[in-house]
């Protein structure tokens, strides 16, 4: 398999870098950030919008939902996730896994894989380490995910542990199916595997060190995020980075806020995903280079000025948050749409900004500050 990443530049004081990271549907900038389309759909953006108003590199579907609705047949018959979506760059499958952690009520675990049932009618469904990378196939990912157990927190390290070394042996098997079985459609993909071990540090890195040993061609932090502490998520990271290797992207799942991804890219952390940016702009929560804004409030009621003139999205530059406050009071779509382009613009522009950053050594003494800034609430 042809694959390649490449360290362009490391940060001068931190863990950041500067990376590229080829795939057969183009070429990806890292620090990343990916936005979430869970079912072959970016909620309230369109795909045109994607590319050309958020430029967005990569996009992030969902193994689980797409299997459930549309289903494998449909999927095949219409050539893969890229052509049914009408996307043509990047995408990146979550094996489903997370989506299974959170069906805790409704599913079983065992050595063979995870039983579930469909959280749309009840229906029964077994997912293995095989049959996650045969229908990761079929959907035509460029990167695909290892199905893994994300353990919940807090969890007794006892748990911990067996839920990891399950992880690990259907890693194993997931791998040798990856390495078994070829694309559908003419094109190379990628699988990473998953580190898990709670917030435990031995077992960090252990499984760090399995995860290296199967030479994956991305490695993925997982079980973070699922309710720690923000500064344990931040210290587990960080440990993690150091027993990754360096020639591979690392990708932690799931994070986060924009103060989250300027720390986490720190700490060495190359891909992110996450709902935040699109799930708060349709509650009306703005992400700004200032800091963050509830547009529902009524202090913009009077405001008859853009947001900010010189930030490229159509919030900023066309419209007056009066003219969008009124939208959300309404319940008019074209709100949601707006918050939504505007949030993911926020955050491919601020991983640009970090990758400038990067380049120019400048990073270190910048992030700490621009943290605080995008943290305030205005």
């Amino acid at each position: 398999m042809k694959f390649l990443f490449q360290v362009k530049k490391l940060s001068d004081k931190t863990k950041a870098r500067n990376g590229l990271l080829k795939t057969d549907h183009g070429t990806i900038e890292t620090p990343i950030f990916m936005p979430v389309g869970t079912l072959g759909s970016v909620k309230a953006v369109n795909q045109d919008d994607l590319k050309d108003k958020v430029k967005a590199q990569i996009i992030l579907g969902n193994t689980y939902h797409l299997y459930l609705r549309p289903g494998n047949e449909i999927m095949q018959e219409a050539g893969g996730l890229h052509k049914f979506m009408g996307w043509d760059r990047p995408i990146l499958t979550d094996s489903g896994g997370y989506q299974i952690f959170s069906l805790s009520d409704i599913r079983e675990l065992r050595e063979e894989g995870a039983e579930f049932q469909s959280h749309l009618d009840g229906s029964k469904h077994l997912f293995t380490p095989e049959n996650v990378v045969d229908t990761q196939r079929i959907l035509g990912s460029d990167i695909m995910m290892i199905l893994d157990e994300c353990p919940p927190y807090p969890a007794e390290y006892d748990y911990v542990e067996n839920s990891m070394k399950l992880t690990h042996r259907w890693a194993e098997r997931g791998r040798k199916q990856f390495e078994e079985t070829k694309s559908l459609y003419g094109h190379e993909q990628l699988q990473f595997g998953i580190v898990q071990g709670g917030t435990f540090k031995d077992l960090r890195k252990e499984s760090s060190e399995f995860m290296a040993s199967l030479d994956f061609e991305g490695l993925a932090i997982g079980g973070l995020s699922v309710g720690e502490p923000t500064d344990i998520m931040y210290e587990i990271a960080d440990f993690n980075t150091d027993h990754l290797p360096k020639d591979k992207p690392r990708y932690l799942m799931g994070v986060g806020t924009p103060g989250n991804l300027l720390q986490c890219v720190a700490l060495g952390i190359d891909m992110f995903d996450c709902v935040m940016p699109t799930r708060n702009a349709r509650n009306g929560m703005l992400f700004t280079r200032n800091g963050t804004i509830n547009i529902r409030n009524a202090k913009w009621k009077h405001h008859h000025k853009p947001l900010d003139i010189d930030f490229p999205s159509e919030i900023c530059q066309r419209y007056n948050m009066s003219y969008v406050h009124h939208l959300f009071r309404n319940d008019e779509i074209l709100g949601l749409e707006l918050a939504s382009k505007h949030n993911l613009t926020f955050y491919l522009w601020l991983m640009e900004t970090i990758r400038e950053r990067v380049k120019s050594d400048t990073f270190s003494e910048w992030y700490p500050g621009m943290m605080k800034t995008v943290e305030r609430r205005i």
